[in-house]
């Protein structure tokens, strides 16, 4: 009786133990986790996968769109009293032709500005040559065609700084590119062109 009664238990406890023991299979992944397009977001998410590298996206991998509208000052320095453009700024220039060639429904206005030193028709004059500098080097060097530029110089009347110092001179010295157009182009985190304060 004993016997059977140990037996009975025996089988009861290991009936129990068969309970508690779970089988650890291989979890299958479902999602894919990688980012292709290095945006930020995962393949199982991404729902555009050519976004532009370095434009904002929403959570689903896809670039904010914004219409074409840009306004940048130029790195570009002209020596005093003169419109002489220097090839090393070509770079600059090449970066608006880059931008053109990829929306061909844009076009570019360039503004020459000059600081208030000598009088307003030479600046005016002056003004006027530095802006058609640029716009002749997107043309020549670049290949712009010329009806998609317009060259405006200003003179000194629209200062970024209207005060008499050297500071301001320098400050009111400078190119400006507008850019507008029918096209669309991704909102990016950065802007397409380099800034620099101390034009000539």
């Amino acid at each position: 009786m004993k016997v059977i009664l140990l037996v009975g238990m025996a089988l009861a406890v290991s009936a129990c133990g068969m309970r508690d023991i779970h089988t650890m299979n291989g979890t299958e992944q479902v999602n894919n986790l990688n980012d292709l397009d290095k945006d930020g977001v995962i393949e199982a998410r991404e729902r555009c996968n050519e976004t532009y590298a370095g434009a904002a996206i929403d959570n689903y991998g896809c670039g904010k769109i914004k219409p074409i509208n840009q306004s940048q000052q130029l790195a570009v320095l002209f020596p005093n009293d003169s419109f002489y453009l220097d090839p090393q700024y070509y770079g600059e220039i090449e970066e608006i032709a880059v931008f053109m060639r990829q929306f061909p429904n844009t076009t570019v206005t360039i503004e020459g500005h000059c600081s208030r030193t000598g009088s307003y028709e030479h600046n005016l004059t002056l003004s006027q040559k530095r802006a058609e500098a640029v716009t002749s080097t997107l043309s020549q060097q670049f290949g712009i065609a010329p009806e998609r530029m317009t060259a405006i110089g200003y003179s000194y009347d629209r200062p970024v700084d209207p005060s008499d110092t050297k500071q301001a001179h320098v400050a009111n010295r400078r190119v400006i590119a507008n850019l507008v157009g029918e096209d669309t182009t991704a909102d990016m985190k950065w802007t397409i062109f380099s800034v620099d304060e101390s034009d000539e």
